[in-house]
C-alpha cells in the first residue's frame, strides 16, 4: 500500500507541497514586495497600460509576462500603480491574489462596458455599487449568494473625480459574465443564440442592471474576502438598447480612477487627523 504524498490520515492534505506561489516574486505578475503602490488601476486590455501612465506626472515600467503589465508612478504627487489582467475574471483573480501578497490594498477595475439601459450612452462612464456575479470565479472561492459589492469610499471617490473631471457618469450594478458572446446575450458564429439570451438580458434590465464587462465581480468578491476596498469605472463603447458602438472615451475611465486615488489619499488623511474610525461623507476630501 502506497504512502500518501502529505498527511498522516488525520485530517492533513494529501496533496503533496509545492513552492509557495506567494513567497517573493510572484509567478506571474513578475511584481515583489515594494514594486507596486498601495493603490493599483486594473485594465483589461495590456495596451491600456500605455495610455493610462501618460496622464501621470512620472512613471517606471516594473514588470511584463503574459497578459500582465506593471507599472509604478505617481498621479498628482499620489503614489499610484497599473496592472493589466487580460480579459476575463479568472486572470483578474490572479492579478488581486498577487498584488495583494506584494501589499497592494486597493483595487480599480478600469475599462470598457455594454450598456444594457438607454440613458446609459456611449461615452458615458458607469460606476459600478455591485456586481452580479454572472461568472465562474468567484463561484470557486465563496458560496453564490454572498454579494459582490464595491467600497463605499471607494464609489465616493470616483463619484467625485467624474464630478471634478465633467464626465458624464451612471451609478448602479454591473453584470460581470464569463463570455463576451453568449454570456452577454450577443449573437455568435453563424448567428448562434444560448438558450434564454432574450430572457436574461431583460430580466437583469428589469432588475436596474446597468452594463455588461467580465471582470468587475470577481475583484469586488475577492477585495471584500481578503478586507481589501475595490470598484470599477467603464467607459461605454456600446449601448445594446439603441445599437450604438464606438470606442469613444477610452481615456475617461483612467483618468477618473487616477484622480479617484488621489481623493482615497486624502480621505485616509482626514481619517488619520480625525477621531474618527472610517471615512465618511462629514470628513469631506
Amino acid at each position: 500500500m502506497s504512502e500518501p504524498a502529505s498527511g498522516s490520515g488525520d485530517g492533513s492534505s494529501d496533496v503533496a507541497d509545492s513552492e509557495d506561489p506567494n513567497d517573493g516574486e510572484q509567478y506571474h505578475l513578475e511584481v515583489a514586495p515594494g514594486d507596486v503602490a498601495d493603490s493599483v488601476l486594473l485594465p483589461g486590455n495590456p495596451e491600456r497600460v500605455e495610455k493610462i501612465v501618460d496622464a501621470w506626472d512620472d512613471y517606471e515600467a516594473v514588470a511584463s509576462h503574459r497578459e500582465f503589465r506593471t507599472a509604478t508612478g505617481t498621479y498628482e504627487d499620489t503614489p499610484i500603480s497599473v496592472t493589466s489582467t487580460g480579459i476575463g475574471s479568472p486572470s483578474a483573480a490572479i492579478a488581486v491574489e498577487e498584488l495583494a501578497s506584494v501589499g497592494a490594498d486597493t483595487l480599480l477595475r478600469v475599462g470598457s462596458c455594454g450598456a444594457i439601459r438607454e440613458e446609459a450612452s456611449v461615452g458615458d462612464l458607469i460606476i459600478t455599487t455591485g456586481a452580479v456575479r454572472q461568472e465562474g470565479t468567484s463561484d470557486e472561492y465563496v458560496r453564490e449568494d454572498y454579494p459582490a459589492t464595491a467600497d463605499y469610499r471607494v464609489v465616493s471617490a470616483l463619484v467625485a473625480a467624474a464630478e471634478e473631471l465633467g464626465y458624464d457618469y451612471h451609478r448602479g450594478l454591473t453584470c460581470s459574465t464569463d463570455s463576451f458572446y453568449a454570456g452577454q446575450s450577443r449573437p455568435g458564429f453563424e448567428g448562434f443564440e444560448a438558450r434564454g439570451s432574450d430572457e436574461r438580458i431583460e430580466e437583469l434590465r428589469q432588475a436596474g442592471v446597468l452594463n455588461f464587462e467580465m471582470e468587475a465581480s470577481s475583484v469586488l468578491t475577492l477585495a471584500n474576502l481578503y478586507g481589501l476596498r475595490a470598484g470599477a469605472v467603464c467607459t461605454v463603447y456600446a449601448n445594446r438598447v439603441t445599437g450604438e458602438f464606438r470606442t469613444e472615451g477610452e481615456r475617461k475611465a483612467a483618468e477618473t480612477a487616477s484622480l479617484a486615488v488621489k481623493y482615497l489619499d486624502e480621505m485616509d488623511d482626514a481619517v488619520a487627523e480625525s477621531d474618527a474610525d472610517a471615512w465618511h461623507p462629514g470628513l469631506s476630501i
